[in-house]
């Protein structure tokens, strides 16, 4: 039966696979045990949940974070949050920190705006609320038809550059291209420093099949124009950038790049080689996901980069084994703030307090 009005409905703590770790850390700071579920799979890759207390008007919190077992995680998390709902839950909240299939939040050619399709998913499976932390975009907070509480890390990378870097008072923050600039001002306004641009590229560009996607218009006589109803099409050179070049000065700097995530880091390694070239003596990456897919632990430790510092969003500790650069930095307490504010109905204003949207 649901609480009374007036009267707080009892908090149950759930995890997935994903985050094991972050899970009982949450757990441990609210001073509550992680309730008692199995979630495992079959010997046909189905993914089975059991919840094995009653969960029947309470507040359930599902704490699931995106790694690179994605697919898993997200139907991890729809039959949780799915077997809470069909258990007559009072509500249901997804802490969710990395939220899966952020990255395609665009249409880009044919493909599909996937995180929107994640969205519809979670509210179906019965998600009442979402916590989570550095959206990719934060326009995605726009596809959900619950609530979102986008989450910053700013204040603990800030943190961490005033308390760890030594003589951080000559350093330069970095944007890592002209779309990160907004980023990158926040953080160098808040520690009174100058920024630097990275303008230019380094990927190569895709090869175009023949599907019909560059296929010019019919050129047709000038008579038969009208005829037709085609007009003569003003053609679009592409972009041709230049190479990787950096905009400001960084010789005798500590260069900090910012960034939100870093999953593929070819290209922070191809910039920390174009930093240190124009006389950047120690060069830092800090983001608030660090995914570090693939051979990323080792491209990084053979790079000129001084030290990655990321968030416990994403589990990493394979990669730090691998690579001794990698620095990690709890944000825990603010996901418990979050938990303990929403349970309690209490304005989550305060953790958004200095906050721009930029940041």
């Amino acid at each position: 039966m649901a609480a009374s009005a007036g009267q707080k409905c009892p908090m149950v703590i759930l995890a997935g696979n994903s985050h094991p770790e972050l899970a009982q850390l949450i757990a441990s700071r609210l001073g509550v045990r992680l309730g008692d579920m199995t979630v495992y799979h079959k010997s046909n890759r189905e993914t089975n949940v059991e919840i094995k207390e009653s969960v029947r008007g309470k507040d359930v919190y599902i704490i699931q974070t995106g790694t690179k077992d994605v697919n898993n995680d997200v139907m991890e998390l729809l039959i949780i949050s799915y077997a809470c709902k069909t258990s007559c839950a009072s509500t249901i909240v997804g802490v969710v920190p990395y939220i899966p299939y952020s990255k395609q939040s665009k249409m880009r050619k044919r493909g599909s705006v996937v995180c929107k399709l994640m969205a519809t998913m979670f509210g179906k499976a019965g998600l009442t609320h979402i916590i989570t932390m550095d959206l990719h975009q934060k326009e995605i907070q726009g596809f959900f038809d619950i609530p979102v509480e986008n989450l910053r890390a700013s204040p603990f990378l800030i943190d961490y550059i005033e308390q760890s870097i030594p003589d951080y008072r000559n350093a330069i923050i970095v944007a890592r291209n002209p779309n990160s600039v907004k980023r990158a001002t926040s953080y160098a306004e808040r520690l009174h420093l100058g920024i630097a641009v990275i303008h230019g590229d380094d990927k190569v560009t895709e090869t175009d099949s023949e599907d019909g996607r560059n296929s010019p218009p019919l050129q047709r006589q000038a008579h038969h124009k009208m005829e037709f109803g085609l007009e003569i099409l003003p053609v679009l050179l592409p972009k041709e950038k230049p190479p990787l070049n950096v905009v400001g000065d960084v010789g005798g700097r500590i260069a900090i790049i910012v960034d939100d995530m870093i999953d593929d880091v070819k290209s922070y390694v191809n910039i920390a080689e174009v930093l240190k070239d124009r006389g950047a003596y120690k060069v830092y990456v800090m983001a608030t996901h660090g995914l570090l897919s693939s051979d990323a632990p080792r491209l990084l430790d053979d790079s000129c980069i001084d030290e990655v510092v990321v968030t416990n969003t994403v589990p990493h500790e394979i990669q730090k084994m691998q690579c001794h650069k990698i620095r990690t930095v709890d944000i825990s307490v603010m996901l418990v703030e979050a938990i303990r504010r929403i349970h309690n109905n209490e304005s989550m204003s305060y953790l958004f307090r200095n906050i721009e949207t930029h940041d």
